[in-house]
């Protein structure tokens, strides 16, 4: 069978990696990890995040992340999108804008709430312009002020 999973190398920090990433996500778990030796950092880890299944490779930092790569995670409201947004930009993550942040190995991720299909990219044409107007002007993406730039307020 032909699948996909996203192959992400860290410089020998994937025990430190994939603890965060399935403590940050509700639906996580590590499905194997394979270490050189008893007591030495993982080689390679396969973990999943929200059904999404992921492989973590341990190099050197010669390879690094850059933004033309990045996660989309769909929040369901504000408080989710603070939970992501707080806890990526935590310990060395950096905020951008537009919902964009790199959390503190360098991976870049989205962090955006369901509603901005009913703003930014909802059926009115001038309310989606103001909502799209306010996102152009925020980091972490605030519900209440997409809703009410595209109901004209």
């Amino acid at each position: 069978m032909t699948s996909i999973k996203p192959c992400l190398w860290f410089d020998n920090r994937i025990d430190e990696a994939v603890e965060f990433y399935t403590k940050t996500f509700k639906n996580a778990k590590v499905t194997n990890i394979t270490r050189a030796a008893p007591g030495q950092p993982a080689f390679t880890a396969e973990f999943e995040l929200e059904d999404q299944k992921f492989m973590a490779l341990g190099g050197n930092p010669r390879f690094q992340f850059t933004e033309s790569v990045s996660f989309f995670v769909t929040c369901a409201d504000q408080a989710e999108v603070d939970h992501f947004w707080n806890t990526m930009t935590a310990d060395g993550g950096e905020e951008s804008q537009c919902g964009w942040l790199k959390d503190r190995f360098g991976l870049s991720w989205q962090i955006v709430p369901k509603q901005i299909f009913e703003t930014v990219m909802g059926p009115d044409r001038a309310g989606a312009q103001r909502a799209m107007q306010a996102m152009m002007g925020m980091r972490k993406l605030v519900v209440a002020d997409l809703q009410k730039a595209y109901a004209g307020g």
